[in-house]
């Protein structure tokens, strides 16, 4: 489904990716882990087609992102759906025009039909009944199952997660983790999620890539990666001080 090959990236002279090599299979989810600022989100906007590579490519379906036109990157993009870190629900809607603002904006669907869809996606994330709601009443958590709700309002067939249990407190953390895995088994999406929380990675991923000084320096499976004795890879799964890898 998603094809990442060679890809590389510099900025000011400082490689963040370096001839990254990636292959997701339709319906897996692939968890990139790895320390801030080591260009995990930056490898999202390359799959979205938000930034253009240095080198290598990347293929969604069979479509390398680099030799579509707009009109065609933009179509391409109504198929996948996305969690922002932080949410990034407008403060100015409610929390139903925000689920619904893909629907209202890239659909002819009538508003009638957009708010059935709204609802049923809010009920799907356990926030029944709040569409009528400001954004600015919700909590961090709620804040971000809204988000989710609207990542998945269009059906995509992609859905891409970016750090989606940052800044929530362990219990919603394992809750968001719930409903990641829920959706995977309703929609049968392909995902790709970025995070440096480990309990997250290992709950919604069926495979674990880590990203290091800009390469991939394990790619397997959950249980590969527990296993690895790979010395860089373990002192980030348990977080210890000591180790390769010195604190930022």
């Amino acid at each position: 489904m998603i094809e990442i090959h060679g890809l590389t990236k510099s900025f000011e002279r400082r490689v963040v990716l370096d001839r990254v090599d990636l292959d997701i299979a339709q319906g897996e989810t692939l968890v990139v882990i790895g320390r801030s600022g080591c260009g995990k989100s930056v490898l999202l906007k390359h799959v979205l087609g938000l930034m253009e590579p240095d080198a290598g490519s990347v293929t969604i379906d069979g479509k390398r992102l680099d030799q579509l036109d707009r009109a065609q990157l933009y179509q391409l993009r109504m198929r996948c759906g996305v969690l922002f870190q932080g949410g990034a629900l407008f403060d100015s809607m409610t929390v139903a025009e925000n689920v619904g603002l893909g629907l209202s904006e890239n659909t002819t669907k009538s508003k009638s039909e957009i708010s059935d869809i709204v609802a049923e996606r809010l009920a799907w994330v356990g926030l029944e009944g709040i569409g009528h709601r400001s954004t600015s009443e919700l909590s961090g958590g709620m804040r971000k199952r809204a988000a989710l709700a609207r990542a998945i309002a269009m059906d995509p067939e992609i859905v891409l997660y970016d750090e989606p249990t940052t800044g929530l407190d362990p219990i919603t953390a394992e809750g968001i983790n719930d409903l990641i895995v829920n959706l995977r088994e309703r929609l049968k999406v392909t995902a790709i999620a970025v995070t440096h929380d480990m309990n997250s990675a290992f709950k919604i991923g069926d495979r674990i890539a880590m990203l290091h000084n800009g390469q991939i320096i394990f790619d397997g499976s959950v249980d590969q990666a527990r296993t690895s004795t790979d010395p860089i890879l373990q002192q980030f799964i348990v977080g210890a001080t000591t180790g390769p890898l010195e604190p930022l």
